[in-house]
């Protein structure tokens, strides 16, 4: 699952033939804003994105939706207002708001009860009619240690989301207990490089347990490392090198498809 960031990266993601993405909060925030992943992007600002992202694509969207922007009513609010959007998933978690990147310092969690009641919430907003998963997530690890993270994930479980993610495990063993701490509920993988967990292939994740792996920051790591390499050949005066031609990139954005529309109505 190739994380999203926008219109066009999701587009992307479709043409290359992955089956679903998600919108990362990490990727939205450094591209609609210019801002680090620690609660700056708001619940307004992620619904406008979504609603971009979700209009591009026919595939699955999830989407990141923080600690549910406020308390269990909020919650619900920010469930429902997901779906109506078209995102097929929304991740709730159990962060300390502001929150912030998983993988990055200074995070801190709210109390076990308040993070269930967080995911009953979701969970009821969901059943009430909101047409989309509840993928539950807690940061407890790092914060709290290994053991209070998986009862975080089993009482997930019991309160019913649809997909659990126990972020940041910092070992294969880990990530094991993981899978075996909620085994009727699908888990995701969280395949950041560079970051806290071991970055492993996809056929291995699926072996240990987990039913989705998510690159939160691959496309965006790339896009910024393209752009960076062009933007020195430019202040250099030196012709960029790996450019698209001019046609397909018309093609990608859609030129064609809309000249075959315009003719149909041509007189």
């Amino acid at each position: 699952m190739p994380c999203c960031f926008d219109a066009l990266s999701a587009r992307l993601i479709e043409r290359a033939g992955f089956e679903i993405s998600f919108m990362s909060g990490f990727s939205t925030s450094a591209a609609k804003l210019g801002l680090p992943d620690t609660g700056y992007i708001s619940y307004g600002e992620m619904i406008d994105a979504g609603r971009d992202i979700c209009t591009a694509v026919s595939i699955p969207v999830l989407a990141d939706g923080d600690t549910g922007y406020g308390n269990a009513m909020n919650v619900k609010r920010t469930v429902k207002g997901y779906a109506a959007t078209g995102f097929a998933s929304i991740m709730i978690e159990d962060q300390v708001a502001p929150k912030r990147c998983g993988h990055t310092k200074g995070k801190d969690v709210v109390s076990r009860a308040e993070a269930v009641n967080r995911v009953r919430a979701a969970v009821d907003a969901r059943n009430e009619g909101a047409d989309i998963l509840i993928l539950a997530r807690t940061d407890a690890r790092t914060v709290l240690g290994m053991d209070e993270a998986l009862e975080r994930v089993r009482l997930f479980e019991e309160a019913g989301a649809d997909i659990v993610f126990l972020e940041a495990p910092e070992s294969i063993e880990e990530m094991l207990l993981h899978c075996q701490a909620a085994p009727n509920t699908p888990k995701l993988a969280n395949m950041l490089e560079g970051g806290k967990t071991p970055v492993l292939p996809p056929a291995e994740l699926e072996k240990m347990g987990y039913k989705i792996a998510a690159y939160p920051l691959t496309l965006l790591s790339r896009a910024v490392s393209a752009m960076n390499e062009a933007l020195d050949d430019l202040h250099a005066g030196r012709e960029v090198q790996g450019l698209l031609t001019f046609p397909e990139l018309r093609e990608i954005v859609g030129f064609e498809d809309y000249y075959a529309e315009e003719d149909r109505y041509k007189m």
